[in-house]
């Protein structure tokens, strides 16, 4: 694709331009890293717990957003009921964010106080390897659709560079496709994909279309600034 058509594809992928396909609701409790960005208390994308001040999302989730008007919901399944409600102090996308191209789609979100952490609520190992194709894996999140309220999952694969290339993808990212043809959609962005760790942010995708895949953030290219930035 060139840049002209990527854009289209990234700024359909954010207003939701397709319905969602059919998803799995998540079990309780079964992604207690999973968190809820909030602006002015309306969803707005899914992050991770990485620590008990820090949330990691994805940077073209948090350009809008202030502080002061942003918190994270802990705990829960569910977008308006139940869960720990977290204050925002600090925003931080990568510096070298871009939009266009969507490169260091990664962002870190920094906590007024820390998280109490129990059997519901609990970080989530980054991982610091190289993930290859064909790794099982799954993203959870608050996603489109008639079960919008309800945090929903599905599995996937890793899959190699190369099958992904249409997307101009560099070894930053990686992709994933769904097993059973399925695909995430425009409300999945910032959310988690893990096998026993976390191994990407979803950062753009297909627009929903079936069996195509989807391009997360690779969080293992990331250790240094993650870390560095945390200070």
């Amino acid at each position: 694709l060139d840049t002209k058509m990527k854009l289209l594809l990234v700024v359909l992928l954010a207003t939701g331009a397709s319905a969602a396909p059919h998803r799995d609701l998540a079990p309780e409790g079964a992604y207690p890293h999973q968190v809820s960005l909030k602006f002015l208390d309306v969803h707005s994308c899914g992050g991770s717990i990485i620590d008990e001040t820090t949330i990691l999302t994805a940077a073209h989730c948090v350009q809008s957003l202030i502080p002061e008007f942003t918190s994270v919901i802990v705990g829960t399944n569910h977008l308006h009921s139940g869960g720990h409600q977290y204050a925002v102090t600090k925003i931080l996308p990568h510096d070298r964010y871009d939009p266009i191209l969507v490169k260091n789609d990664i962002a870190l979100v920094t906590l007024e106080r820390p998280i109490e952490f129990n059997g519901q609520v609990r970080p989530i190992e980054l991982e610091t390897e190289h993930v290859g194709g064909g790794v099982d894996c799954v993203v959870s999140g608050w996603m489109s659709g008639e079960d919008a309220e309800s945090l929903q999952h599905i599995k996937l694969k890793t899959i190699e560079s190369v099958t992904c290339a249409t997307f101009l993808i560099d070894d930053t990212q990686i992709c994933a496709k769904s097993a059973e043809e399925r695909a995430h959609c425009s409300a999945d962005s910032g959310n988690p994909l893990v096998t026993d760790k976390q191994i990407g942010i979803a950062s753009f995708g297909s627009l929903c279309n079936e069996g195509s895949p989807d391009v997360y953030t690779r969080v293992s290219a990331y250790e240094r600034w993650i870390e560095k930035s945390k200070r």
